[in-house]
């Protein structure tokens, strides 16, 4: 089916009131997709927060150290994020138009380009941790601890790069139950293998990379195989296409320079932080931590209304697309105000559970307290994120995303400029990040998602 722009429709079907009974079926078919969505989901920020907790107490310069190296693991894996994304509007477009062989056909091809670039990426990180961490400003034991984490997690990229690729086709093909029980065992063997390996055998903070490598591995391994079922099942062919592994790369362009413009600001984030000194930038940790296990729950709607996108702009069907956009909305605000009050309460006992240092429990709980006001409006933000991801508007995404960069830039810089260390300086550093760059976020998606440019219809 050719795509067609949505033109005369704007006065009928996309604005029809849904009533009670279409809106029980929609909000059927975004739990039966989120709600598995979000156990895969939170499991993954789990592996930063459990090497957090066990790295935590082997010092404040580890802490620190670790969360300058997990932001640069995260800054590599979330630019490539495009291969979760690209293939779940792909697949889901394809599915909905009735083209299941060309669906799994192209998520082989995506796997294909997943593993070949996470080998490349395994071997640049390795390679340039050193200048990495230099480039945060760390220096002395915090330097060392970052450079040693990097070396020893950098072989698990292939595998975190396979796990985004065939969690993006088992999403675009409905099914978000495999990638949750695949993430929760790694979840509970990272766990394992974090322990055994920093205190039982004595490896410190190389044992925790080891360990977080081994096991993206194994859950990579486990997708693909899963995956590559699917494919034989339907007579997709398991050898790549070139034509398929380019037209993903053209896909994922844009989305990769709207993730770039997400990742640039989490970076200055942590530079600004890191100016501000180590409790500073160990309280970031913790804070970032949290922040990323609510943002991926959150995420969970978002991931639904891609999937539910895709499959409706593929079948034709713009009204059922426009009732998953307002419901999608508004269960993103109802979790992110209840997740945000238990972020602002708990944040006084949720912080020992991560450092000994009174000064650093301190900063990230007011950081936690400033983070979980803003809650809200990050639902918001991740829900039309991903319904506009859905739609495969990468272009526009890409776009905003630095115009945002752009607005968030000089308040960071005045943050990092006049804040002082600690609670207070943290606390400012969140405010901005949380406040002025979500806000920004929800400004440009927002007025996107008031119009029709991006309600394209077809395969």
């Amino acid at each position: 089916m050719e795509k067609k722009k949505l033109g005369d429709l704007r006065h009928t079907s996309p604005e029809r009131a849904v009533d009670a009974a279409s809106r029980r079926r929609v909000d059927r078919e975004i739990l039966a997709l989120a709600v598995p969505a979000l156990g895969a989901l939170v499991a993954e920020p789990l592996f930063v927060l459990v090497d957090s907790a066990v790295v935590g107490h082997l010092g404040t310069p580890q802490l620190a150290g670790l969360s300058l190296a997990s932001n640069v693991l995260l800054t590599v894996v979330g630019l490539c994020i495009f291969l979760a994304y690209t293939t779940t509007a792909q697949v889901a477009r394809l599915m909905g138009a009735g083209k299941e062989r060309e669906a799994l056909r192209s998520g082989v091809d995506g796997l294909w380009l997943a593993v070949g670039l996470g080998a490349v990426l395994a071997v640049a990180v390795a390679t340039t941790a050193p200048l990495a961490v230099d480039a945060l400003g760390a220096r002395g034991d915090v330097g060392q601890h970052a450079v040693t984490y990097l070396r020893w997690s950098a072989p698990g990229l292939p595998g975190m790069l396979l796990v985004l690729a065939a969690t993006g086709v088992l999403r675009g093909l409905k099914d978000t139950r495999t990638p949750l029980v695949v993430a929760t065992a790694g979840a509970i063997v990272n766990a394992v293998l974090n322990v055994v390996l920093v205190y039982g055998a004595g490896l410190g903070i190389a044992g925790s990379g080891l360990g977080t490598a081994v096991t993206q591995l194994g859950m990579g391994a486990v997708l693909t195989a899963v995956v590559a079922r699917g494919a034989r099942a339907r007579r997709a062919g398991l050898r790549p296409h070139r034509a398929g592994i380019l037209s993903g790369v053209a896909a994922g362009a844009p989305l990769l320079v709207r993730t770039l413009s997400l990742r640039l600001a989490i970076l200055l984030t942590v530079v600004v932080a890191t100016d501000l000194g180590d409790v500073s930038l160990a309280g970031h940790q913790v804070v970032s931590s949290l922040w990323g296990l609510a943002a991926f729950a959150l995420d969970a709607l978002a991931i639904a209304a891609q999937a539910l996108v895709g499959h409706g702009l593929g079948a034709g069907d713009v009204g059922h697309v426009r009732g998953v956009l307002r419901r999608c909305l508004q269960w993103g605000v109802g979790a992110g105000a209840a997740i945000g009050l238990v972020l602002a309460a708990a944040g006084w006992w949720i912080a020992p559970l991560f450092s000994s240092d009174p000064e650093v429990r301190v900063a990230a709980a007011l950081a936690l307290a400033v983070c979980g006001l803003l809650m809200p409006m990050a639902g918001w933000v991740f829900v039309l994120d991903g319904v506009l991801i859905g739609a495969g508007d990468g272009r526009y995404l890409a776009w905003a995303g630095m115009i945002t960069l752009a607005v968030y830039v000089p308040f960071a810089l005045a943050v990092q400029t006049w804040a002082p260390d600690g609670g207070p300086g943290l606390a400012w550093l969140w405010a901005a990040f949380a406040g002025v760059f979500m806000a920004a976020r929800a400004v440009t998606t927002g007025l996107r998602a008031r119009g029709t440019a991006w309600l394209v219809t077809g395969a």
